[in-house]
């Protein structure tokens, strides 16, 4: 494929990567380099088996500086990398005068989509991230559902997300508060984007229960009341789903009515692509208030099983 527009990307060894990976290819670009420290990143050779390939950063980043050099620069930085790391790989990619598009969490802290907004406006290239929620059809059926309401109904959310980690997460930078954010963020950030984006912006929000691979809480917005739990744990994957062969466990009830959308996910990313690639893509501002939410969130101290919280919140306590 020699025609489209040129993408760098950072991470092409994680668990999201092949999504990018396929987006840009079934978009009709090009990639052109890749870096991760890992290298066991075969997946390439289902799509750009002729991508330059670095395990080292800085020579990573001297080949993309070349190419800059020669008159052919890089395009686009997707960045698939550790949360702690997207805000200093979003900048490296506006340094290459290359327009970011990043995975979620776009940062960790609010304070660093000021400081990009800034960046941006000087490079004059954009910063996008991968909303992907937002665009599957269940949840753009349930916006439009609640846009067209009365404006004054509050309705009641239940959100329930458990995906079961091995130990392996643990001792994994995903597993390190300072360098995920946490469940909550790690997790979860794409479902409280989707829930201020379709109920509005938060007005309250309470933690009750915080461990390493648990959250709950209660996030109150402009037209819902939401009682929430994140999980990594494969007990709290309810029988008749085990029962069924389903390992993770989603669930989003509105009103006392269950939400289907377990299918669909598999073409997000591209969707997001093409909205992106069209000018048309999710970007800083768009992005900001669910990192406001979870950073909130991460900070928060909990107050137990009191008040409105989501059922499964007293029997984790009990186990813990």
């Amino acid at each position: 494929m020699t025609s489209g527009r040129s993408f760098a990307l950072i991470g092409v060894a994680g668990f999201v990567a092949p999504r990018h990976l396929k987006a840009i290819h079934a978009t009709r670009n090009r990639l052109v380099a890749s870096v991760d420290p890992h290298d066991s990143v075969g997946v390439l050779d289902n799509f750009f088996p002729d991508a330059d390939f670095f395990v080292e950063f800085e020579r990573f980043d001297r080949h993309v500086d070349k190419l800059r050099r020669q008159g052919t620069p890089v395009d686009y930085v997707s960045i698939c990398s550790p949360n702690y790391l997207h805000d200093s790989h979003i900048r490296f990619a506006l340094r290459s005068d290359a327009h970011a598009i990043c995975e979620k969490p776009l940062v960790l802290n609010p304070w660093n989509v000021e400081a990009l907004k800034e960046l941006e406006a000087e490079s004059g290239h954009t910063v996008s991230t991968v909303l992907q929620l937002r665009l599957h059809p269940v949840i753009e059926q349930l916006k439009a559902t609640i846009d067209g309401g009365t404006a004054t109904k509050r309705h009641d959310v239940d959100l329930t997300y458990v995906a079961p980690r091995g130990n392996w997460y643990s001792y994994s930078w995903k597993g390190d508060p300072a360098k995920s954010g946490g469940v909550a963020t790690n997790i979860g950030i794409h479902f409280f984007d989707m829930l201020q984006w379709v109920f509005g912006a938060k007005r309250a929000s309470i933690v009750h229960l915080s461990q390493p691979t648990r959250a709950a809480g209660y996030l109150e917005l402009e037209n819902a009341r939401v009682r929430w739990y994140l999980s990594l744990e494969a007990d709290d994957v309810p029988n008749d789903a085990t029962a069924r062969g389903t390992s993770t466990y989603r669930s989003i009830r509105v009103d006392g009515e269950e939400l289907e959308f377990s299918g669909g996910f598999a073409d997000l990313h591209t969707r997001a692509y093409e909205g992106i690639l069209a000018g048309q893509g999710f970007g800083l501002e768009d992005a900001a208030p669910s990192v406001r939410i979870v950073h909130e969130i991460r900070n928060a101290a909990p107050i137990g099983a009191v008040g409105e919280y989501h059922p499964l919140t007293r029997t984790a306590l009990e186990v813990s």
